[in-house]
C-alpha cells in the first residue's frame, strides 16, 4: 500500500470538487464517501451538482474560516492510499478502517479525540482512496503534524500485513523523491516515455560519474542538453544549481526548474562538492590520435574495472560501515557503463543503474573511506566513449558486467544485514538487469570458448579437466560438465602463455563472492583472463597450432608474454608463469 501525503494553501472545495468529479481523463467512477470524521457528512454522490460538493467543503472549512485572518498558510491536507496491483479489492468497510487508522497515526484525527480535524474518504475507483483533511482542529488549534509521512508509511505497513496485502519494503528517509501526479499526467500528456523529473535525474548522474571539477561537472550537464542556472551568493560564490529541460515549461511559459537536491538527496551541490573533494581525480585524458585512444582504450579501460570492481566487492563483504563508500563508487560506474555501453546491453545497463541509485544511499556514513580507485574507472570509461559489441571491445564489457553482478548481490548483502530492506531490494535488482545484459554481452565469447574447450586434443583436456575437479571438488566438476568446456579452454591459453593453470583456477575460486554466483564457470573464465592478462576477446587457434600459442607477429603475443602487472593495494597478488 502506497501513500503519498500533500498539502495545499487553497480551501476544500477545489480538492473535492476534483475527487468526486470525473477526472483528469474521465478514470474515476462510482465516486462517494466511505469514511468523514463524524459518519455523518453529506455524501455528494458520483458527478455531483456544484452546490453538493460545497455543502461538503463549507462543513470541511468551517474550522478553517472561524480563525479568519489568523488561519494558516497552509488549509488542506490530503493523502492517496492506493493498493499494489495484483492485490485483492477491498470493500468499502475496509478502506473506511483504513482511512481511520491513517488519520490516528498521522495526527489528523487520534481515536477518541472529539474535537480534531475535520476529514473525509473518498473512493472514486477499485485499488484506491483519497482523505482530505483541514489543517485547523474543531477546537480552534493547529493540527500537529510532525513526520506525518513516515507515520502513514508506517502504519501502511502494518495494514499490508494485516490485510494480506503485497508488503513493500520499509523506507529510511534516504530515497528520491517521486514524481508528483501532476508530473505523472503532464507526461502522459505531452507523450514522454518519463517525467522531467526522472530524466533530469539520471542526466545529472551521468554527468558527476567520474567528473573531476565542479566546473567539469557543470560543463557535462550543458553538453547533455540541460539548461543550468547556478546559484550565487553576494560573493559571487556559487551556492547550488538548477536543472531544466529543453521545452517543458510551466502555464506562464517559464522553464520548470528543479534544484539538484530535489532530485535526489545526494544531487545537492554541497554533496556533489563533497565527493569530488574527498578524492581529486586524475584530470589528464586520453589525446586524439594517440594509441590511448579508440576501440582497444575502451577495452582496456573495462578490464581495469573489473579489477577495481573485484576489490570493491572483497571490501563490501567484509561488512563494515566504510564500505558504504564504495556504493558510491559502484553508482558512479553503472551510470558511466549506462552512457557508453554498445546498443544490446544498453537498456538493461541503464535499467540497472537506476536500480542501484536506490543502494547508494542510506544513514550509514563512511568517514575514512577512499573510493578514488572506482571513480577513476568510470572517468576512464566516460572519456574513451562508447564501447563496441564486438571484439576485444565485447569481451571486456562482459568481463566487467560478469563481475558487476558479485558486486550489487554484495551490496544487498551488506544492506540486509543493516535493515535496509529497499536498498538491498534495489541491489538485487540491479543485479538481475546486469544478468540480462551480461547475457547479451557474453554470449559469443563464451560460446567460442566453448567451442574451443571441446576442440582441445584429449589429452590436454583430460589434464585440464583434472584440474578443475581438483580445485573445485569432484560433485561440482561432474555437475556442470558443459560449463566447463569454457573454463577447459581458457586454462588451456593461461598455460600457453606461461601461467600455471591450477594456481590461477586456485587463485580464482578463493575470493568469499564467488559462492553467491549463478554461473561459477563463467565468472571463473572472465576473472582468470583478467589476473592472467589475456585478451578479454577469445581467439580461435591457427590449423596446426596448439590452442593459446601465439606467434611474434601476433600483436597480442608481446602483452600477453610480458610478466604481470604488480597488484594494486587490497588486490591478491597473481600467480606468476610456472617455472
Amino acid at each position: 500500500m502506497i501513500p503519498k501525503i500533500r498539502t495545499g494553501t487553497d480551501r476544500a472545495f477545489p480538492l473535492i470538487d476534483y475527487l468526486f468529479g470525473p477526472g483528469k481523463h474521465e478514470e474515476h467512477t462510482d465516486q462517494h464517501l466511505v469514511a468523514s470524521w463524524n459518519n455523518f457528512a453529506p455524501d455528494p454522490g458520483p458527478n455531483p451538482e456544484r452546490h453538493q460538493v460545497a455543502k461538503l467543503a463549507n462543513q470541511l472549512d468551517q474550522p478553517v474560516k472561524a480563525l479568519g485572518k489568523q488561519a494558516p498558510a497552509t488549509k488542506i491536507w490530503h493523502c492517496s492510499l492506493r493498493t499494489a496491483p495484483g492485490d485483492r479489492h477491498l470493500d468499502d468497510a475496509e478502506w473506511a478502517t483504513i482511512a481511520r487508522r491513517i488519520v490516528h497515526a498521522t495526527g489528523i484525527a487520534p481515536d477518541g479525540d472529539t474535537t480534531a480535524c475535520r476529514w473525509v474518504a473518498v473512493r472514486h475507483a477499485p485499488d484506491h482512496i483519497h482523505i482530505a483533511a483541514t489543517l485547523v482542529r474543531q477546537d480552534g488549534r493547529l493540527a500537529g503534524l510532525s513526520y506525518d509521512k513516515r507515520k502513514a508509511q508506517a502504519e501502511a505497513r502494518l495494514i499490508e500485513k494485516e490485510y494480506g496485502l503485497r508488503q513493500l519494503n520499509p523506507g529510511d528517509g534516504t530515497a528520491a523523491q517521486n514524481p508528483t501526479s501532476q508530473e505523472h499526467f503532464k507526461a502522459e500528456r505531452t507523450s514522454r516515455t518519463e517525467t522531467p523529473r526522472e530524466t533530469l535525474r539520471e542526466a545529472v548522474r551521468q554527468a558527476v560519474a567520474g567528473a573531476a571539477t565542479e566546473q567539469e561537472f557543470f560543463t557535462r550537464l550543458r553538453e547533455a542538453g540541460l539548461r543550468v542556472k547556478l546559484r550565487h551568493a553576494p560573493s559571487g560564490d556559487v551556492l547550488g544549481y538548477n536543472v531544466a529541460l529543453p521545452g517543458d515549461r510551466n502555464a506562464g511559459k517559464e522553464p520548470i526548474w528543479f534544484p539538484g537536491s530535489k532530485l535526489a538527496p545526494d544531487l545537492s551541490l554541497p554533496r556533489i562538492r563533497r565527493r569530488l573533494t574527498d578524492g581529486p581525480l586524475d584530470t589528464e585524458q586520453p589525446q586524439p590520435g594517440t594509441p590511448h585512444t579508440g576501440r582497444s582504450a575502451a577495452a582496456r579501460h573495462r578490464r581495469d574495472a573489473a579489477g577495481t570492481a573485484e576489490r570493491a566487492a572483497a571490501v563490501l563483504d567484509e561488512d563494515d560501515d566504510e564500505a558504504a563508500a564504495q556504493l558510491v563508487g559502484t553508482g558512479e560506474l553503472l551510470d558511466a557503463l549506462a552512457q557508453t555501453s554498445p546498443a544490446a546491453t544498453r537498456a538493461e545497463l541503464r535499467d540497472a543503474a537506476r536500480a542501484f541509485e536506490r543502494a547508494t544511499r542510506s544513514h550509514v556514513q563512511a568517514e575514512n573511506a577512499d573510493i578514488r580507485a572506482l571513480r577513476s574507472a568510470a572517468r576512464g570509461i566516460v572519456h574513451v566513449g562508447g564501447a563496441l559489441g564486438r571484439g576485444e571491445d565485447g569481451g571486456a564489457t562482459a568481463m566487467v558486467l560478469s563481475t558487476l553482478v558479485l558486486v550489487t548481490m554484495a551490496a544487498a548483502r551488506w544492506h540486509s544485514s543493516r535493515g535496509h530492506a529497499q536498498q538491498a531490494a534495489a541491489s538485487r535488482q540491479a543485479a538481475e538487469h546486469l544478468r540480462a545484459a551480461y547475457q547479451q554481452a557474453g554470449a559469443t565469447p563464451m560460446r567460442t570458448m566453448r567451442e574451443i574447450g571441446r576442440a582441445l586434443p584429449e589429452p590436454d583436456r583430460r589434464r585440464h579437466e583434472a584440474t578443475i575437479r581438483s580445485v573445485l571438488g569432484e560433485q561440482d566438476a561432474s555437475g556442470h560438465a558443459r560449463e566447463h568446456d569454457a573454463l577447459t579452454a581458457v586454462l588451456a591459453e593461461a598455460e600457453q602463455a606461461g601461467h600455471d593453470p591450477e594456481a590461477l583456477l586456485a587463485e580464482a575460486t578463493s575470493w568469499r563472492e564467488l559462492e553467491t554466483a549463478r554461473d561459477t564457470a563463467d565468472v571463473l573464465v572472465w576473472r582468470i583472463r583478467r589476473i592472467a592478462d589475456l585478451p578479454a576477446n577469445p581467439q580461435r587457434p591457427l590449423t596446426g597450432t596448439a590452442v593459446g600459442a601465439r606467434t611474434a607477429t601476433d600483436p597480442e603475443h608481446t602483452r600477453i608474454t610480458q610478466p604481470a602487472p604488480a597488484p594494486a593495494a587490497n588486490e591478491p597478488r597473481r600467480p606468476g608463469p610456472r617455472r
